[in-house]
């Protein structure tokens, strides 16, 4: 579901009514995914306990319709700090699981704690499902991990309305290849993002990506696609799962000592750029480079060709 939402109101009747209508046309409908976010916006002000009514208003519509729904995330207020926080509700109603998002989307998504645990769970005579959120999938290890613990669907709820969808879309073909994997990577429209979701198959082909007004996409995703790409390669060709299986190497860079954090280390603060500033550098900027001009030609010599205009900026 991709649907126009507020990112400063309640969406959840906006949402449930969406919901209800797009059963109501595809009774066949077995899982309903939304974006992050799409209950109560990106603001953590909204940030509330689990369980709350909002979700418990979702358990009830995944229970009377026997659905599998994720509603996309809510901020999670705990005494730990903030979460974004992604539920799992089966077709009877119950949370099954809560996944917290692992990489906040920092230095903009402040003021929200990192998860730790990974998200799988099963489908009963279907398959296993993961769950990620948006910035989540800009560290392969994070979908890796998934795949590695038997993914064979990764379910992705994003909030993206910046300048980067374009890249993320290229990310989540990648992630679908390198993973034999179908991605199912979810945004919103309006305040809920600029639309684009997309749905990759396991050997890197999209089966449907949306445009940027609210959409809802039924779709059919055919599981053996999953097994048959990890057992005989992508399109036949490459097998990276048992190639990562397979491998020599252990990537020390995940040790965090001091040595292997030598360069990391040297990036400067993870924060915003202020205007003027250069980030995570504390020096000035170096002086701009004196200008040579030189000599001019012989009167007697070929004129040169004319260059390019000169231009400028402000940023």
């Amino acid at each position: 579901m991709q649907l126009h939402l507020s990112g400063q109101g309640s969406n959840l009747g906006h949402i449930t009514n969406r919901i209800e209508m797009l059963l109501y046309l595809y009774p066949w409908v077995q899982m309903v995914v939304c974006s992050e976010l799409a209950t109560f916006g990106g603001w953590t002000g909204n940030a509330q306990p689990l369980p709350s009514e909002a979700e418990t208003q979702f358990a009830e519509l995944a229970a009377r319709h026997n659905v599998w729904l994720l509603p996309g995330s809510f901020f999670e207020k705990t005494d730990s700090g903030i979460f974004n926080t992604a539920p799992v509700i089966d077709p009877d109603g119950n949370i099954i699981a809560r996944y917290r998002k692992m990489f906040p989307f920092l230095p903009y998504e402040t003021g929200v704690e990192s998860g730790t645990e990974f998200c799988v769970f099963d489908v009963p005579n279907v398959g296993r499902f993961g769950v990620s959120i948006c910035y989540d999938m800009w560290f392969p290890e994070t979908s890796r991990t998934l795949a590695a613990m038997g993914a064979e669907v990764i379910l992705h709820p994003t909030l993206t309305g910046s300048i980067d969808r374009d890249v993320e879309l290229a990310i989540a073909r990648a992630t679908a290849a390198t993973n034999q994997c179908f991605v199912v990577d979810i945004n919103g429209v309006g305040d809920g993002g600029n639309g684009k979701s997309i749905i990759v198959a396991p050997s890197g082909d999209v089966l449907y990506e949306a445009g940027s007004a609210e959409e809802m996409i039924p779709i059919e995703i055919d599981l053996d696609r999953v097994s048959r790409s990890r057992e005989v390669g992508l399109r036949g060709l490459g097998q990276p799962l048992k190639s990562f299986r397979d491998r020599k190497v252990d990537f020390n860079i995940y040790h965090r000592s001091k040595e292997n954090h030598r360069y990391l280390d040297t990036l400067g603060p993870l924060v915003k750029q202020a205007r003027g500033s250069r980030a995570g550098l504390d020096d000035p900027a170096p002086e701009a480079e004196a200008v040579v001009i030189p000599p001019a030609p012989p009167v007697d010599a070929p004129a040169a060709e004319p260059g390019p205009a000169p231009t400028g900026g402000v940023s």
